[in-house]
Formats: C-alpha cells, structure tokens, sequence
C-alpha cells in the first residue's frame, strides 16, 4: 500500500486528467475539472513512480519498434508481396502493438509511447515539463534499441538493404506532402488520445476507460493504411529516430526534419482543439 500512496502523493497519479489514458479518471457523477498539471514538479525527482514510468515508457516503445521495424523487413524482403502481410499486415503491426501495449502501460506512465503523444499532453497541461522530457528520452532510447535488436538479428548487409524501415519521403511526393501526411495523421492521433481518455466523459460513463486503447490503436492503424505509401507512416517522432539512427544512411536523414516538425504541430493542433471544444464542452451526468 506504501507504493500506491506514493503514486497518489507523486507522480502520474496526482492529477486525476493528467493520466492520459484515463486509469485514475473520476468516476464520481459530480464532476470538477482537476487542476493543471504545475510546469515544474521537482517532487517527481524523488518518487519511484516516476522512474518507474520511465522504464515503462522504454520498455513499451522497444517493444514497439521490435515488433513494426521486424514487421515491415519481412514485408520488404519478400521477392511478391502476395506471399507477405502487405500493407496491410505493416498497419495492423503498428496499430495492434500500440493497443497492446497501451492496455499495458496505461496504469504505470499512462501509455504515451510516442513524443507527439506526450508533447500534446504537454501543452494540454495532464502532465508536468520534469514528466514529459524524461519521458521522450525513455522513448527515444527504447526506440533506437528495438531498431538496434532487429539489426542484430538480421545482420548490418541485410538491415541495410532493406532499407532499415526508416521513414523517408516516398519518390512523387513533395517533402511539404509528407509534412502534411505527418501533421493531419498525427492530429488524428492525438487528437483520439484526448477524445478517448476526455475525463468528462469517463466520469459519465466509467465502462469507456476498459476501451480506451482500442481506439487509439485503431486510430494508429488507420493512419498508416493512408500514409504508408507516402512517407512509410511516421507520427511517433521516436520511432524514425531509432530507425534512422541505427540505419545511418543519408536517405534516412535527408527528410528526418518531416517526422519530427509534421508530428509537434500535429500534436499542437490537436491540444488546440482539445482546449476550445472537448474541455469547453458541458458535463452532463446520465443519472
């Protein structure tokens, strides 16, 4: 019990709507609006919570890039893509492993396994700055080393040839292109993150946060069915950094800047609209 209090004293559950994906939203039909999340919580520092989400962070978006980077170099490899998962297959990789492993997460760090994600909740103010750096770091290294394991096993010849699954901007399209796939697919992201874990919508009907990660991973697998043939699908400013780095081509970093600029604004536009229209809305109780 003495860790449960720390959690409620520090860290990701002090804040009833900072948890993401709505594991310790009210359930009470009085509903208040919790505070913001302070800027600064130098608290944190000191909690086992917060290091623990950390690693949560990590472990969930190695797992990840493991799984999708894995997936897309079988597809690649494949002389026909009739004998493979296709497209297809690559979207629901991503999008099934972002359900699994936010249903796994979202108790400990709140299932952010994506920069975007964070830096949304971020403006958002769910949770502090000390929270939200630490956490894109995590994610960063858990990225790089998902993409480093599926090298190793493939081999440096093999990996590279395949081209690493690094996110590029497919030929017949404009970098701008690829910008706009990236902010329009990242706005639907977050912006499903918002709608899905929205505490007004909780506290009125407490069932929704058992299915708050099949949406986002849904969302997650939509996006890739339109974006993949444009810039192999970012959205997650981890994820092609840990494939870029451990490919190291030129190729990857030549339109790097895309997957990370497309998926910030993206993010920001969705905390946007998630202040003037899903917190600006009335609660209304269903008792």
């Amino acid at each position: 019990m003495e860790g449960k209090e720390e959690d409620v004293r520090l860290g990701a559950n002090k804040f009833s709507d900072r948890q993401p994906l709505g594991t310790s939203a009210q359930t009470d039909k009085d509903y208040k609006d919790p505070p913001p999340a302070p800027l600064f919580e130098p608290g944190e520092l000191s909690s086992w919570s917060f290091y623990r989400a950390g690693i949560a962070e990590f472990v969930a978006t190695f797992l990840f890039l493991y799984i999708s980077v894995l997936t897309v170099m079988g597809v690649v490899k494949s002389p026909t893509k009739c004998g493979t998962v296709g497209i297809q297959g690559i979207a629901w990789a991503f999008g099934g492993m972002i359900f699994a492993l936010v249903y796994c997460t979202a108790g400990i760090s709140g299932g952010h396994i994506n920069p975007a994600v964070t830096f949304g909740l971020l403006l958002a103010r769910k949770l502090s700055l000390t929270r939200a750096v630490f956490y894109m770091v995590m994610q960063c290294l858990g990225a790089i080393c998902g993409a480093g394991v599926v090298k190793g096993f493939m081999g440096k010849n093999q990996y590279t040839a395949l081209g690493g699954g690094a996110n590029v901007v497919a030929h017949g399209y404009t970098k701008g292109g690829g910008l706009g796939a990236e902010i329009v697919g990242t706005f639907m992201l977050v912006y499903t993150v918002f709608s899905a874990t929205d505490a007004k919508r909780i506290a009125r009907d407490s069932h929704i946060t058992i299915l708050v990660p099949l949406p986002i991973g849904f969302a997650v697998f939509l996006v890739h069915l339109a974006t993949i043939p444009i810039t192999g699908t970012g959205i997650n400013p981890a994820r092609s950094l840990g494939a870029a780095i451990i490919y190291n081509e030129d190729q990857a970093w030549d339109d790097h800047w895309v997957f990370w600029v497309g998926p910030f604004i993206g993010a920001a536009l969705a905390a946007l609209y998630h202040q003037i229209v899903i917190r600006a809305m009335p609660f209304k109780s269903r008792s």
